[in-house]
């Protein structure tokens, strides 16, 4: 029997999409539901007096819990509901009556959950108490707890309600991962607020953690049931008010008393930043060993694990940011030396809060911080006959799916980029230059990163020269992140994930775009002679025979060898004889000119004058007849 998380499930069903009215008119159809279903329904008049609930029906059917716990709900529904009604409008406030009523109702509910409690401790009937009826004792206190808080009854308020946080802490401890969220989520929503107004109203120093107040309020002596849950976790009332915590490895840990941040040390003077630095260093040796413990762990489940450092982080800096508040409101001028102490310490929290969410990020990122990507496969079963072993097929990933994972990695590094940026911004770092430089480095190497994702993605897109000019831009930026002039923290390395860039790290980045840019750029050179060669063969196809001082590329084009039926066209031939040769050569359209004209003109003055012409012989001898 889920006694708690059957009252959780049904408000949170309720109140999600309505208020309190509803939620009452809600249980009311489900009273009724339940009565038919046990045969417990009323007959007759209205008020005719109903069958008590006895243990032998609960051993027999459950649903007489469900019937019990339902009755109390309404009757806590419908004082809530008044309440509510009558604190929406401020010009009036609750009356006598309407606070009698209220009272009144969660009275009701009280004696219900008293009688469920009754019930189970007669069912059980040993020394021994069940789980149940520890759950039914911690829901029995939280009403008890609201009664004394409408009555302003403060301490016996406090009481209540830390028995019910400590019934509720040891459930959450013994409980799983979804039941520990479950038990949290109602303390921190319903119990904690409570015992907070509770505690300033008796005037306790804002600075007593609720686990204090719980070890000084909750009712030790003659409490069989607070007796049950320390005999089986001793330890759970022993660190809650003393002045050592528990890490997570089990080892005791003192508070801190100074605070480290650059080249100053400065001590701790605030209770709540001192415990909540306690807890932040405990959440850290114990995220440390449960990384160390699952390294073959998926990059969702070491992300998750972040969230147990990230809580405890983010309460040292509201207890910080409290402290300074109050010496503020007390007049404490800036340059006070306590003043001074809590700046750096608010400088030191603020960062470290703000490295935990980069390595947050910098683990869902992936190896190498996102610098490789490897595709996936995913594993589907093939349907087969149920004779036949099952066997899996794996499919490639494709681009849509891979395009989905960089946009996420383009989302971390911008919350990368953008959380190193809110850093300057903190008390006393801007005037620090070497650590402005450190931040522009690591901001650079993430820079890189970013646009190493992008590059990739378009090519997936097909864009090889966007994808070039953005490789370019990486490896610009991984050279500017060089961080060997960078002071390197080994001790923060040496853990898990944070801000700290290792040098080689840094080197692994730009040896890896070193590569791709120039496979890139041989990539690119490639498309530009493809493209090249289509548009000349598009505007001129000549046959290969004319064209073999061009590689094909694309292949060869085995329709368009030759031209044939050849052609009728001019063939050069002896082009060098043909040059020497032109000016003495006759073209017949070419008029006479040049070294032709000149030599006519000198063999014509040359030529020797002509001899008196002889009269020739006649005859075959000289002689002839005259």
């Amino acid at each position: 029997m889920d006694i708690t998380k059957f009252v959780v499930s049904q408000r949170d069903k309720a109140l999600l999409v309505g208020d309190y009215g509803s939620y009452r008119k809600q249980l009311s159809r489900r009273l009724l539901v339940v009565r038919k279903k046990l045969n417990y329904a009323s007959r007759g008049r209205k008020y005719t007096p109903k069958t008590p609930i006895t243990a032998e029906d609960i051993a027999r059917n459950h649903e007489f819990v469900h019937l019990l716990l339902l009755s109390a709900e309404r009757a806590w529904a419908l004082a809530m509901h008044t309440k509510s009604t009558h604190t929406a409008d401020g010009s009036r406030g609750v009356t006598g009556s309407t606070k009698r009523h209220i009272t009144s109702k969660l009275q009701k509910s009280v004696s219900y959950a008293t009688h469920l409690v009754n019930l189970l401790q007669e069912k059980d009937g040993s020394e021994t108490l069940s789980h149940s009826l520890l759950e039914a004792r911690a829901y029995q206190q939280s009403l008890r707890g609201a009664i004394a808080f409408e009555k302003r009854d403060w301490e016996r308020c406090l009481q209540s309600l830390s028995e019910t946080r400590l019934l509720y802490t040891s459930f959450a401890q013994l409980a799983g991962t979804k039941q520990d969220d479950l038990f949290r989520d109602l303390l921190s929503s319903n119990i904690d607020p409570s015992m907070r107004y509770a505690a300033y109203q008796l005037k306790l120093p804002r600075t007593m953690s609720i686990d204090t107040i719980v070890a000084r309020h909750v009712q030790r002596t003659d409490n069989a049931y607070v007796s049950e849950v320390l005999k089986s976790n001793p330890d759970l009332l022993q660190g809650l008010g003393g002045s050592a915590r528990k890490s997570g490895v089990g080892k005791p840990q003192d508070m801190p008393k100074t605070i480290k941040w650059r080249s100053r040390t400065v001590d701790l003077e605030d209770a709540s930043t001192v415990q909540a630095l306690a807890s932040l260093s405990a959440a850290e040796a114990k995220l440390a060993y449960f990384l160390s413990a699952n390294q073959h762990l998926d990059l969702k489940g070491k992300a998750a694990a972040y969230d147990d450092v990230l809580l405890p982080s983010q309460d040292a800096v509201d207890a910080t940011k409290t402290a300074i508040d109050e010496l503020t409101a007390e007049g404490v001028a800036q340059g006070d030396p306590r003043m001074q102490s809590l700046q750096i310490t608010r400088t030191a929290v603020n960062y470290n809060l703000v490295s935990w969410r980069i390595g947050r990020n910098r683990v869902l990122c992936g190896e190498h911080d996102g610098a490789t990507f490897k595709s996936e496969t995913n594993r589907k079963p093939r349907k087969q006959r149920a004779s036949e072993e099952s066997r899996v097929t794996q499919e490639e990933e494709s681009n849509g799916r891979k395009l989905t994972r960089l946009k996420e990695r383009v989302v971390l590094y911008d919350s990368i980029i953008q959380s190193l940026d809110s850093v300057t911004e903190f008390p006393g770092v801007a005037a620090d230059q070497a650590f402005v430089e450190e931040l522009e480095a690591k901001r650079a190497y993430f820079s890189s990163l970013r646009c190493l994702a992008i590059a990739r993605s378009h090519t997936l897109h097909g864009s090889k020269r966007n994808a070039l000019a953005l490789l370019a831009r990486a490896l610009e930026l991984s050279s500017e992140s060089s961080l060997s002039r960078v002071p390197f923290d080994q001790s923060a390395a040496d853990g898990a994930t944070k801000l700290e860039v290792r040098p080689e790290q840094t080197k692994f980045l730009k040896d890896l775009l070193e590569r791709i840019v120039l496979q890139y750029r041989a990539l690119v050179e490639l498309e530009e002679i493809d493209s090249a060669a289509s548009k000349a063969k598009s505007t001129n196809p000549l046959p290969l025979i004319e064209r073999l001082d061009e590689y094909p590329s694309k292949g060869v084009d085995l329709t368009n060898l030759v031209t044939y039926p050849p052609k009728v066209q001019a063939v050069p031939v002896k082009p060098i004889f043909l040059d020497v040769a032109w000016d003495y050569i006759d073209y017949p359209s070419r008029p006479r000119k040049g070294a032709t004209a000149v030599a006519d003109r000198q063999a014509e003055q040359e030529a020797p004058k002509s001899e008196p012409k002889r009269e020739a012989k006649k005859g075959w001898f000289g002689f002839g007849r005259s």
